[in-house]
């Protein structure tokens, strides 16, 4: 099972928060240039938002995203989410 923790922590380089999966509690860094890219597909006012209002706009999808990758075993601490990272899988 799933549990996120709460407070989500605003750094000069994006937001860093923390999820469990199973018993697994990681780290995870969205990147500002990662927030500013989502906020861009959604046509989000970023310049009317700061970093941890998009933050918690996309705060479902992040937080999902990210215990996908823990549960890949991608490696880093912490675990770096940049605008790659959402970026969809590109068909061949």
């Amino acid at each position: 099972m799933s549990h996120a923790t709460p407070q989500p922590l605003l750094t000069s380089k994006g937001v860093l928060f923390t999820v469990k999966v199973d018993s697994l509690k990681r780290e995870c860094l969205v990147t500002d240039e990662a927030l500013n890219q989502l906020s861009a597909q959604k046509n989000m006012n970023a310049a009317a938002a700061n970093q941890m209002d998009i933050f918690h706009a996309f705060e479902d999808n992040i937080k999902g995203v990210a215990r996908r990758l823990i549960a890949a075993r991608v490696p880093g601490t912490p675990l770096m989410m940049r605008p790659n990272t959402f970026n969809p899988p590109h068909k061949i």
